[in-house]
C-alpha cells in the first residue's frame, strides 16, 4: 500500500520529467531537421502561390482588354436574329432539343419544366425532353403528371425514364440521344432542373451556332436566385461570380475554350458526336465533353450578359457533396486526359499549354491544394518554427491581392471579405482530400450524389413561418427527431481548427514576429463552426 501511495506522488514527478525530456527532444531535432523540411514546404508554396498571382494578373489583364475594346460575341462571331420566312414559315428555325435531367427533385421539377415549356421557339421547331432517374415513385409520378400536363396544352415534350441510373447524368443525356426523335435536331440545350431560362434564351444562342459553323457550344451565366439566403449561400456567389465574370470570359475570348458547366448551355449535335458524346468516366462530364470537343478543333462562346436562374446549394451537406465531384472530376479527368492533351496535334500549341497548364493545373490542382496546405499548415507551423523565413509579401501581400482580385466581381459583398476568406480556407480542406483521390484515382472516385435543392421547400416554409427562424425554432431543429450526430461533426476540420488554436495560443503567448495569432484564431473558430455543422440554411423539420 505504502509503495502504491509512493508512486501517486512521484507521478506528478514523472510527467514533468517526461515532458522535460519531450522539449528537449523537439528543441533539438527544431533546427537541423524540423527547420529544413519545414521552409522546403514554405518554398514550395511560395511558388504555387506565384503561379496563381501571375494567372489572376493575366486574366484580369485580359478582360481590362475586352471591356476597353468592346469585345463581345456580337462583333468576334457572325450574329443574325432568326426570323419567320413568309414563304416557308417556321422552316427557318432550326430544330432544337432541350433536355431536362433530374433525379428526385420533387421540389424543382416544375420550375425546370415551365421555364422550358415558355421558351419563345417555334412549337414545331423544338422537342423537350424530361430524362427522370427518379428512384421516388412518388416523385416519377409527379412529374410525368407534369409532362402531361403540358403536352396536353400542345407542348412538344417527352417523359423518359431508365431501367437503372449507370454513368448517372452522363448515362442519362446519353441514353437520351438514342431515341430515334433527336434524329431530326441539329442543336441540344441542356439545363438541369433547378435552371429556369428566360423565354428569349434559345433567341441569343442558337444564331451563334447558326452563323459560325466553327462554333460547338454556346453557354450562358448562371444567377443565383437564393444568393442572399444565408452566410454560406453569399460565400458561394462570390467565387462563381468570379469564376464566369473572368475566368469564362477570358477562356472564350482569348482561346475560344472554357469548360461547359454542364447546364445553361446549347451544343451543336455533330460536334457532340465527332468528340465521342458523353462519357461517364469521370464525374464532371460536362468538362470531359468540352475538353474532347475543343481537341477536335472546335470554338465555345460564352454569353456574360445572358442570365439563367438557378438555385446554389444552402445546406452544408449538399455543398460539401457537390464541391467534392468539382474538386475530384476535374483532378481525376486531367489525369485521363493529360496523354490525349500532349499527343493532340490538331491545335496550336499554345491552346494546349493553356488546357495544360492554366485550366487543369494551376486552377484544378494548385489553386486547391495550395490554399490548404499554405494557409492551414505551413504558415501556422512556421510560428512553431522561429528557424524558418517566410516573406511577409508571400504569407499576406499577394494572397491578399488575389483575394481582392477574386471578390471585386461581387462588390455587394465586399463587407463580408474577411468571411469569405475563412470560409474559402476551411473548404480546401475538403477540396485538396478531393482533389488527391482524383489525382491518385483511388476509392470511388466516380461516386455521383446529386446535389440537394430546396426550391418550392423553402418557398412554402418562408410563407408560413416567416423568412427568419427564431432562435427557438432553429434550436428545436439542431434536436429534431432523426438528427445524427456524425453527420453533423466533420472531424477532419474539428482537428484541424484544434492545430491552428494550439498555433494561435503559442504565438500569441511568445510573441511572434509576425502577429499571426489574430489570423489563426479566427480560422480555427471558422474550421470549429464548420467542423460542428453550423453553417448554412436549417431545414427545420414542422409538422
Amino acid at each position: 500500500m505504502a509503495d502504491v501511495v509512493s508512486e501517486a506522488m512521484v507521478a506528478p514527478g514523472s510527467l514533468s520529467a517526461i515532458f522535460d525530456q519531450l522539449l528537449k527532444l523537439w528543441l533539438d531535432v527544431r533546427a537541423p531537421i524540423v527547420a529544413p523540411m519545414l521552409q522546403f514546404a514554405i518554398n514550395v508554396c511560395l511558388v504555387m502561390v506565384t503561379m496563381l498571382f501571375v494567372e489572376r494578373i493575366f486574366m484580369c489583364g485580359v478582360m481590362v482588354f475586352v471591356k476597353l475594346l468592346r469585345r463581345t460575341p456580337e462583333s468576334v462571331y457572325k450574329f443574325e436574329a432568326i426570323k419567320d420566312d413568309l414563304e416557308f414559315g417556321n422552316s427557318s428555325y432550326p430544330m432544337v432539343l432541350v433536355q431536362i435531367p433530374m433525379y428526385n427533385e420533387r421540389e424543382v421539377y416544375q420550375l425546370s419544366i415551365q421555364a422550358a415549356c415558355g421558351l419563345s421557339w417555334p412549337a414545331d421547331r423544338v422537342i423537350i425532353q424530361v430524362l427522370d432517374d427518379s428512384t421516388d415513385q412518388s416523385t416519377k409520378e409527379l412529374v410525368q403528371m407534369e409532362v402531361q400536363r403540358w403536352a396536353s396544352k400542345g407542348i412538344n415534350i417527352k417523359y423518359e425514364t431508365r431501367s437503372n441510373r449507370k454513368g448517372y447524368k452522363a448515362g442519362a443525356l446519353k441514353q437520351g440521344m438514342k431515341h430515334s426523335y433527336v434524329a431530326t435536331c441539329d442543336y441540344v440545350a441542356i439545363f438541369d432542373a433547378d435552371f429556369q431560362p428566360e423565354a428569349d434564351y434559345l433567341m441569343r444562342t442558337v444564331p451563334f451556332l447558326v452563323g459560325n459553323p466553327q462554333i460547338a457550344l454556346v453557354q450562358a451565366r448562371w444567377k443565383f436566385v437564393n444568393g442572399d439566403e444565408c452566410l454560406m449561400t453569399k460565400m458561394q456567389e462570390v467565387s462563381l461570380n468570379y469564376h464566369f465574370s473572368v475566368e469564362q470570359r477570358v477562356g472564350s475570348a482569348t482561346y475560344g475554350f472554357f469548360g461547359f458547366n454542364g447546364t445553361a448551355g446549347v451544343w451543336r449535335i455533330r460536334a457532340m458526336e465527332e468528340a465521342g458524346g458523353w462519357n461517364d468516366r469521370t464525374t464532371v462530364e460536362d468538362m470531359d465533353l468540352a475538353v474532347r470537343a475543343s481537341l477536335c478543333g472546335w470554338k465555345f462562346v460564352y454569353i456574360h450578359d445572358l442570365e439563367v436562374k438557378n438555385e446554389l446549394p444552402s445546406t452544408f451537406k449538399a455543398f460539401r457533396f457537390q464541391q467534392h465531384r468539382w474538386s475530384c472530376g476535374p483532378a481525376n479527368l486531367f489525369r485521363k486526359v493529360l496523354p490525349t492533351i500532349l499527343g493532340n496535334q490538331k491545335l496550336r500549341l499554345w491552346k494546349r499549354l493553356h488546357m495544360i497548364y492554366a485550366f487543369f493545373f494551376v486552377r484544378k490542382i494548385v489553386a486547391h491544394i495550395v490554399t490548404f496546405t499554405f494557409y492551414c499548415v505551413v504558415i501556422p507551423a512556421s510560428v512553431l518554427v522561429p528557424e524558418v523565413d517566410l516573406p511577409f509579401w508571400g504569407a499576406v501581400y499577394v494572397p491578399s491581392t488575389i483575394t481582392l482580385l477574386n471578390a471585386i466581381t461581387t462588390p455587394k459583398s465586399l463587407h463580408l471579405l474577411v468571411f469569405w476568406i475563412l470560409f474559402e480556407n476551411v473548404m480546401s480542406l475538403h477540396r485538396t482530400k478531393a482533389t488527391i483521390i482524383g489525382l491518385l484515382d483511388i476509392g470511388n472516385v466516380n461516386e455521383w450524389v446529386v446535389t440537394e435543392k430546396l426550391g418550392n421547400l423553402m418557398k412554402y416554409r418562408s410563407a408560413k413561418y416567416g423568412k427568419k427562424y427564431t432562435l427557438q425554432r432553429m434550436a428545436s431543429n439542431m434536436l429534431a427527431r432523426g438528427w445524427k450526430m456524425s453527420e453533423r461533426l466533420h472531424i477532419l476540420e474539428l482537428w484541424t481548427g484544434g492545430f491552428l488554436m494550439f498555433c494561435a495560443w503559442y504565438d500569441f503567448y511568445y510573441q511572434g514576429k509576425n502577429h499571426f495569432f489574430v489570423y489563426l484564431f479566427l480560422q480555427s473558430v471558422a474550421f470549429i463552426i464548420m467542423g460542428l455543422g453550423y453553417v448554412g440554411t436549417f431545414v427545420p423539420s414542422y409538422s
